[in-house]
C-alpha cells in the first residue's frame, strides 16, 4: 500500500489553526477510532506537535486516500474544509518517507535542529502503535525515522545548545521590561522546555521564580534543581501572577491555562511595570485577550518565527545526508518487501518443475550410484539457480520489471506499492 503524509504546519498554518487541529492525548483513542474506520486507510499514525499536525498512513491509493484524511482532519477537529485546503500539505510515497525523516531529524521545525521533535515523533509512533493502529509498513517507516533522528543528533551538531524557542523568548522578554536583573519570574509547566526556561531566566538575572504545574511535586522538583524560590499548583497561579515581571508557559494542557480575565486581576494588585508574558504552548495556554490588556506584552509561537536562529547550515547539510541515506534504505527495504513474494512465487515454481522432472526420470537414472544422482540434482539446481538470476536481478529494479516477470511467467502481479 503506498505511504502518505498530509497535514498543517507552521510554514502555512497560524497557531490558532493549529491550536485548533492539535489532538490530545485523550483524544487519540477516539481519533484512531475515526480514522482507521475511513476505507481507504490501512494504518495510521498522527503526529501532532506546536509545530505541526499531520497524519502519516498507509492507504489505498493517492486521491482516495488524500480525501480521507483531509475529511479525517476537518471532521474530527470540526474545522471546516475550506479553511483547511489551501493550507494542507501532502507528501506521497518516497516523499513521505523523506519528508517524515527530515521532520524526526529536525530539519523541518521553525528552529532547524530543535531537539524534543524526535521525542515527539517516536512518542506518536508508540501512542498510534497502542491503538493497532500502524501496520507493518508504517511501523518500518517510523522505526526509521527514529534511527535517523538519532544518527542526526550523534553524528552531527545540528542539536546542540539550549532550545532556541526559549532564549529568542527571553530576549524579547528582557526588552519589554528593561533587563531581567532582580526581576521575578513565574514559569508554568515542569516539562523540559520549562526546565529550559527556569534556567535560562535564572543565568540572566532573575532574583526570584516560581515554578507552578499540574503536579505539584514535579514542580517542587524543578524548582529545586534550577534554583526557584517556590513551586506550587496550577490553581495558584493567582496568587504569583500578580508579582510576577515575567511569565512562561509550556503545559502542554489541552485548553488555556491562563485567562484574559485573571491577567486583568493581578494588574489591579501590582504597581504599574510591564508584564511580559511568552506562551510556548500549542495549543496556547495564554488567552491572546490578555494582549490588548494594558502593560502586557505577550509573545507566542507566532511571533518567534522570524527571529529564533536555525542551526549550522554545514551541519544542516550533514543531517540532510543522512536522511538522504536513511531514506534510500527505507525505500530499498520496501522494494524488497513488495517484490519478494513475485520472487519467491518464481523460485518455487522452477524448483516444483525441476524435482517433477527429476522424478518423471527416475526409472532412466536408477542406474546412477548415489554420488551420481547427487551430482545430477546439484547440476539440475544449479541450471535453475543460473537461468533465474538475472530476471530476478532486474526485478529489483522496480515495480514494472516485476509486473512483466510476474506476466511472463504466469505469475501473481505485485501490488502496485
Amino acid at each position: 500500500m503506498p505511504v502518505l503524509a498530509l497535514g498543517v504546519s507552521y510554514r502555512r498554518a497560524s497557531v490558532d489553526l493549529l491550536e485548533r487541529l492539535a489532538f490530545a492525548r485523550e483524544d487519540l483513542p477516539k481519533a484512531y477510532h475515526h480514522l482507521m474506520g475511513a476505507e481507504p486507510v490501512r494504518g495510521a499514525v498522527i503526529l501532532s506537535t506546536c509545530n505541526r499536525v499531520e497524519v502519516v498512513a498507509d492507504v489505498d491509493a493517492y486521491h482516495t486516500g488524500l480525501q480521507a484524511l483531509g475529511a479525517f482532519l476537518a471532521e474530527s477537529r470540526d474545522v471546516d474544509p475550506a479553511d483547511l485546503a489551501a493550507l494542507l500539505a501532502a507528501h506521497y510515497e518516497d516523499q513521505a518517507a523523506g519528508h517524515l525523516f527530515s521532520v524526526a531529524a529536525g530539519l523541518d521545525s521553525m528552529v532547524r535542529g530543535e531537539s524534543q521533535i524526535l521525542s515527539q515523533v517516536r512518542q506518536a509512533y508508540l501512542a498510534a502503535e497502542a491503538e493497532d493502529a500502524p501496520g507493518p509498513v508504517l511501523t518500518g517507516l517510523f522505526r526509521r525515522a527514529i534511527r535517523a533522528g538519532r544518527r542526526a543528533r550523534s553524528e552531527t551538531a545540528i542539536g546542540a545548545g539550549p532550545s532556541a524557542f526559549v532564549v529568542a523568548g527571553a530576549a524579547l522578554g528582557e526588552r519589554a521590561v528593561g533587563g531581567f536583573s532582580g526581576r521575578a519570574a513565574l514559569v508554568v509547566g515542569a516539562g523540559k522546555m520549562s526546565e529550559l526556561a527556569l534556567r535560562h531566566l535564572v543565568a540572566r538575572g532573575v532574583e526570584r521564580a516560581t515554578v507552578l504545574s499540574r503536579s505539584a511535586d514535579r514542580a517542587a522538583r524543578l524548582a529545586r534543581a534550577a534554583g526557584a524560590v517556590s513551586s506550587g499548583g496550577l490553581s495558584q497561579i493567582p496568587e504569583f501572577l500578580h508579582g510576577a515581571d515575567v511569565v512562561i508557559s509550556a503545559t502542554g494542557a489541552a485548553g488555556t491555562v491562563i485567562d484574559a480575565e485573571t491577567v486583568a486581576r493581578a494588574l489591579t494588585r501590582r504597581p504599574e511595570r510591564p508584564l511580559f508574558l511568552l506562551d510556548l504552548a500549542v495549543p496556547r495556554d495564554v488567552d491572546p485577550k490578555a494582549a490588548e490588556l494594558p502593560g502586557v506584552v505577550l509573545a507566542n509561537i507566532d511571533h518567534l518565527k522570524d527571529v529564533v536562529p536555525g542551526a549550522d547550515e554545514a551541519e544542516v547539510r550533514a543531517a540532510e545526508r543522512i536522511v538522504e541515506e536513511e531514506v534510500a534504505r527505507f525505500v530499498s527495504w520496501r522494494r524488497s518487501a513488495r517484490m519478494a513474494p513475485v520472487i519467491e512465487e518464481l523460485y518455487g515454481r522452477a524448483e516444483r518443475i525441476r524435482r517433477a522432472e527429476l522424478e518423471r526420470l527416475r526409472s532412466r537414472l536408477a542406474g546412477l550410484s548415489e554420488e551420481e544422482r547427487q551430482a545430477v540434482d546439484a547440476a539440475t539446481r544449479a541450471i535453475v539457480a543460473k537461468l533465474l538470476h538475472q530476471p530476478v536481478v532486474r526485478t529489483k529494479g522496480g515495480y514494472e520489471s516485476a509486473r512483466l516477470l510476474a506476466r511472463l511467467f504466469g505469475l501473481e502481479e505485485p501490488p502496485s506499492a
